[in-house]
């Protein structure tokens, strides 16, 4: 025998190693609140001490898996004794005999095999923790160590899963549920297994009854009370591409097994309450432009398709259906009156008001058992087992959202697509897309810089701009002409033959130059109609570069991570904000003042309503394939995209200031209502960072002047008829594609010159 003992002893583990052992742990994200918002686990595990248990939790896991736990030293001798002789006149070894302490130890460090010198090995492991470590200790560590299911570990992670609520807060018959699980985590699943998780719920009760824990009155009041589930939303449930971005950025930088097992805390500036209405209100934009272009039908049908009604199951339906949200829903029945349809376990119903938009009046003639719809579930609390719900429609529009703190560049909000569980392509971050007029405050700005006043006038007229390759002919949006207009209202009405009249002026490096300055990193080739909003760039870099303008000239970097530390409290990183000069603050004072006239009286007047000094502007590209609104207050920017993933035509007049500002404006109402009374800040007077440029073409560098060497594309401004160059870029490209940059600039034009600054000239 003590052979033997030597002989399974020589290669355990040191106990002492268990003095700093840390459970592999979840990493989580914080919100502005300091609130989770997110994990990222192999094993979510949430690490608490032995207060962090409630004792009545305690008691019921000792009552069914060992009784003698405060008394024995590790083993239960007259149980291991009755289990091998059990074991031995059975032929098998399927009578067990794990204390507590056993158990931890075979989690800890041993394998799941059922043999003798694995259980010997156990038993010693389990005499040495016992030496080591008081009870309390030891019920903590078992306690954050054990498998719950559903990739819980540990009670805390389980009680917030099951029960959304800690592991010091349940009551008997939630802790009598958890203790039950440990001896079979999928067969005894309340998910999985209602009936027998209560059969082993009730089983612990009385176990507790018979010890004494309990009373026979709460025994039986328990055992006739339902399991009582209350299923935490699925992890990173509240903003998705928030934390899949956040995700991809700390693996990059720490590393998987850091990531997912460092339990790391990061600290985040987003805000649950923003995030939830820009979801909403971009869903709620999505929604209202697929009415305007009427029912389009082309529905999935689960059953031509070879599927099941009964056994269909749609990713949506990963999270749980709440109030106000947007979702697929599964037709199950069709009359001409009423549709029955069901979203996950939910049963819900179409009323023909819900279809009226539709131009359908019978339900019939439209819809049909198996499709799968796109519905509205109003925001008004529904008592019914059956709710009523709205028809809307997903042709495939797209739409992004990214919001951002001026002062700090904490991301508060974003909104990277429609349906997550489809596609997590963000398409606020990842998506380069065609800007139209919401690129022309990079022209204007350079303009600026070189001298130009909002009160000069400059001439909107039929232009005709001279190319080695031959002429480019632009027009307005509208196919008119202002005249002889301010150079604020040429901006505010977003007329395109002035802003290339002055980025021909200026130079077109040099609004490439002051794009870059803002934080725009995409690549821009050189060419004129750049200047229409032709190149490539992502929401996010359009949200940052425009904060540049209530920031008075100072670019800050959007960040989505303000403080990263270890379990013990270690800061891993943590820092100020990336602040850099842009402009002046002169320049960007009187960009601002251009800015604030597109939401009084241009483009933008829709946003008037609010009644909060705000400024921004409006982007159409041509054939009306992407829309854009980016707009700031004091306090916050934000920007709006929407569009297809496959560049198809978002239909007629469906410009910027009908598609996305209505989104903007939803989103900054809630913004503006925390910060009452706030002003843009006044322009002081200090020295210029950026060097002003001449005012004249004659000024400009020959590189500036340079004829190109290919026919530019025509720009895709605010105007249907002219036919840019597009990107490959699709959804499933980590890295859209981009144009190719060019070296050329549009020659002086023979036809019509460029409007200097001062008297317009004909």
């Amino acid at each position: 025998m003590i052979g033997l003992l030597l002989l399974f002893s020589v290669d355990l583990p040191q106990i002492e190693n268990l003095e700093n052992y840390r459970p592999i742990a979840s990493t989580e994200l914080l919100d502005i609140h300091g609130h989770v918002v997110g994990s990222f686990a192999m094993q979510r595990r949430v690490v608490v001490g032995y207060d962090g248990f409630a004792p009545v939790l305690v008691q019921a896991v000792i009552s069914i898996e060992d009784k003698s736990f405060e008394s024995h030293s590790g083993i239960n001798s007259l149980r291991v004794i009755g289990a091998v002789w059990r074991d031995v006149t059975s032929k098998s070894r399927s009578q067990g005999a794990s204390t507590i302490t056993m158990q931890l130890a075979r989690n800890l460090f041993l394998s799941l095999d059922r043999t003798y010198s694995r259980k010997l090995q156990e038993i010693l492991l389990a005499i040495q923790i016992e030496h080591h470590f008081t009870k309390p200790q030891i019920f903590a560590l078992y306690g954050n160590q054990i498998y719950l299911g559903h990739g819980e570990y540990g009670f805390e992670a389980a009680s917030q899963y099951y029960f959304s609520k800690h592991a010091r807060d349940l009551t008997l018959t939630e802790a009598a549920m958890l203790a039950g699980i440990p001896k079979s985590p999928t067969g005894y699943s309340p998910v999985l297994n209602p009936e027998r998780a209560l059969k082993r719920r009730n089983l612990v009760l009385t176990e507790m009854e018979g010890d004494g824990a309990i009373t026979p009155q709460q025994a039986e009041a328990a055992r006739r009370s339902p399991l009582g589930l209350h299923l935490q939303a699925p992890a990173n449930a509240e903003a998705p591409w928030f934390d899949e971005e956040i995700r991809r950025a700390l693996e990059k930088q720490y590393g998987v097994t850091q990531l997912y097992e460092g339990g790391l805390r990061v600290y985040t500036g987003m805000d649950p309450e923003l995030q939830e209405v820009a979801a909403r209100a971009l869903f709620k934009g999505l929604a209202q432009y697929e009415r305007r272009h009427g029912w389009r039908g082309h529905l999935l049908n689960v059953t031509t398709a070879g599927g099941s009604v009964d056994t269909f199951q749609h990713p949506d339906w990963v999270a749980t259906a709440t109030p106000g949200a947007y979702v697929h829903a599964l037709v199950t029945n069709v009359e001409a009156a009423q549709v029955a349809l069901k979203i996950g376990t939910r049963a819900a119903t179409l009323t023909p008001e819900s279809w009226k938009w539709t131009a359908n009046k019978a339900a019939t003639t439209f819809l049909q058992p198996g499709d799968v719809v796109y519905v509205h579930i109003p925001d008004a609390p529904q008592t019914s087992a059956t709710w009523q719900v709205e028809l809307e429609q997903d042709s495939g529009a797209q739409g992004a959202f990214f919001a951002m703190d001026n002062a700090t560049g904490d991301v508060i909000a974003m909104v990277g697509g429609r349906d997550f569980h489809l596609s997590q392509f963000n398409r606020a971050t990842q998506a380069a897309r065609q800007t139209g007029s919401s690129f022309k405050p990079y022209v204007y700005t350079a303009a600026v810089e070189a001298g130009v006043k909002p009160d000069d006038r400059i001439v909107d007229g039929p232009t005709v701009f001279m190319t080695a390759s031959g002429p480019y002919t632009p027009h307005n949006y509208d196919g008119k002409y202002g005249g002889n207009m301010s150079i604020v209202a040429a901006f505010a009405d977003s007329r395109n033959i002035p802003a290339l009249k002055l980025a021909q002026r200026v130079g077109i490096r040099k609004v490439i130059d002051v794009a870059h300055r803002f934080g725009i990193t995409s690549p821009i080739p050189a060419y004129l109609p750049v200047a229409l909003g032709s190149a490539d760039v992502t929401l996010a870099q359009q949200v940052g570069a425009y904060s540049v303008f209530p920031n008075a000239g100072l670019r800050v970097t959007p960040r989505m991570v303000r403080r990263i530390t270890t379990p013990d409290g270690r800061v891993l990183q943590e820092g100020p904000p990336d602040v850099a000069d842009a402009t002046t603050e002169e320049t960007a004072h009187t960009m601002l003042t251009l800015l604030q006239e597109v939401t009084r009286s241009g483009t933008g007047a829709s946003a008037s309503q609010l009644k909060h000094p705000l400024g921004g502007k409006t982007g159409t590209t041509n054939n009306f394939t992407d829309a854009w609104f980016i707009g700031f207050s004091p306090s916050v920017t934000a920007g709006v995209w929407i569009g297809y993933d496959d560049r198809q035509t978002l239909g007629d007049k469906e410009t910027g200031a009908r598609a996305a500002l209505p989104v903007w404006i939803d989103f900054m109402r809630a913004v503006i209502a925390s910060h009452p009374g706030e002003e843009f800040a006044i322009v002081k007077q200090r020295k210029p960072i950026v060097p002003k440029i001449a005012t004249s073409t004659a000024g400009t560098s020959p590189a500036e002047q340079t004829p190109p060497q290919q026919a530019p594309p025509t720009a895709p401004h605010e105007d249907p008829t002219l036919q840019p160059a597009v990107s490959a870029e699709t959804p499933s490209a980590p890295k859209p594609l981009r144009l190719r940059p060019t070296t050329e600039t549009p020659a002086q034009p023979a036809a019509a010159p460029a409007a200097a600054p001062g008297p317009p000239q004909q």
